[in-house]
C-alpha cells in the first residue's frame, strides 16, 4: 500500500478534537495512569537514557554529540566566607542523545499532525504540536518486547524489518498482552553494537527497526508511544526504496505518535529476562522547550 493511503487509513485527525495537539498520548487515561502505578512492586528503578557527552553516537554533519563547558569552576572567585561555586552549560541539538520525537519533527504535504500547517515550523520553532504540549509527561504502563533475545542474538542484523508477528511472537514469549494505552519499548540489540563496536558511523549507517507494517500494529493496539535503541525507530535503509522514514511520516504526521530512540534497554532487559516481569512505571517527562520539536530525556522504568 502507498505510504499516503496508508497514512489516511491509520489518521488519527479529529480523533480527540480538531485542535488537539498531544496526539495518542491521549490514549494514557487517569485510569490506565492508576493502573500503571501499581506495577511498582520492588522498587526497582531503572534509567534508560545514555549519557549526554562526546561519546556519544552522533558522527557529526547533521547532529553532533553534546558539547558540556564550564561558565564558573571557583577559579579566582573570592567571596566572603569562603564560598565558592560552578556553573555550566550544554550546547546540543535536542534529539542527539536519548530524545523524543515530537509531533512537528516529521510532516508531508504541507501539513503537520492533525491538519496544522508546516509553514508554521518557524526559524524560532513550531506553532503548533510543539513538545512543551507533552508537559504534563508521557507516563505510563511500559511493556518491553524483546525482538534480540526472541531471535536469541546479541543484536538483530542491519536493515532487519521488524514485522507484526515478530511483536506477537516477543509479548507470546513474555506472556504479557498489549493494552490501549501502553508506551511499548522494543530491543533490537543496536545500542549494545554501538557499546561493543564503538563505531558512530556504522550505527547511523543503517539500522534493525519496525517495518512499515508495524504502523497498522500500533494503530489497533492502541499504544501511546513508541521507543526503542536504535536511532530512528524504523528500519534503516527502508523496504522500498522510493521512500524516505515512511514509518516516521505515518506515526508522526498522521497518528500523533511520539517516538522515543537512542534508548539504553539492556539492563533493564537482563532483569525481565531474569524476573519474567516485562511490564513496569515508565516515566520521561519532556523539557518544556517552547515551539520544541523534539526534547531530550533520561526515561525511568519502575518495577
Amino acid at each position: 500500500m502507498d505510504v499516503r493511503e496508508l497514512g489516511q487509513t491509520l489518521s488519527n485527525w479529529g480523533r480527540w478534537g480538531t485542535d488537539d495537539e498531544r496526539g495518542t498520548t491521549n490514549l494514557i487515561t487517569p485510569e490506565a495512569l492508576v493502573a500503571a502505578a501499581q506495577l511498582v512492586r520492588q522498587g526497582k528503578v531503572f534509567d534508560l537514557g545514555i549519557n549526554f557527552d562526546s561519546s556519544g553516537p552522533q558522527p557529526g554533519g547533521a547532529r553532533n554529540n553534546p558539547v558540556h563547558l564550564m561558565s564558573a569552576t571557583g577559579v579566582g572567585q573570592d567571596f566572603r566566607g569562603g564560598f565558592c561555586y560552578a556553573d555550566d552549560y550544554v550546547i546540543m541539538q535536542l534529539q542527539c542523545a536519548t530524545q523524543w520525537d515530537g509531533l512537528a519533527h516529521v510532516f508531508y504535504d504541507g501539513q503537520l499532525y492533525n491538519g496544522f500547517p508546516a509553514s508554521e515550523v518557524t526559524p524560532k520553532g513550531t506553532l503548533h504540536v510543539g513538545i512543551e504540549k507533552q508537559g504534563k509527561g508521557i507516563t505510563g504502563r511500559g511493556v518491553l518486547l524483546d525482538i534480540a533475545a526472541l531471535k536469541d542474538v546479541r543484536w538483530l542484523e542491519p536493515g532487519y524489518a521488524i514485522t507484526p508477528a515478530d511483536l506477537d511472537a516477543a509479548a507470546a514469549r513474555e506472556g504479557v498482552t498489549i493494552r490501549s494505552g501502553d508506551i511499548v519499548l522494543f530491543r533490537t540489540g543496536w545500542r549494545r553494537f554501538f557499546v561493543e563496536t564503538g563505531s558512530a558511523a556504522d550505527y547511523m549507517k543503517s539500522e534493525p527497526g519496525l517495518g512499515l507494517a508495524c504502523c497498522e500494529w500500533l494503530h489497533r493496539h492502541e499504544v501511546a508511544a513508541v521507543c526503542s535503541d536504535n536511532f530512528g525507530i524504523e528500519v534503516q535503509p527502508p523496504e522500498r526504496a522510493e521512500d524516505s522514514l515512511p514509518v516516521h511520516m505515518i506515526l508522526i504526521r498522521d497518528m500523533g505518535m511520539t517516538l522515543g530512540e537512542i534508548f539504553d534497554l539492556e539492563e533493564l532487559a537482563a532483569d525481565c529476562e531474569a524476573d519474567g516481569v516485562w511490564e513496569f512505571l515508565f516515566s520521561a517527562p519532556v523539557l518544556k522547550v517552547t515551539g520544541g520539536v523534539g526534547s531530550p530525556i533520561n526515561p525511568l522504568a519502575l518495577k
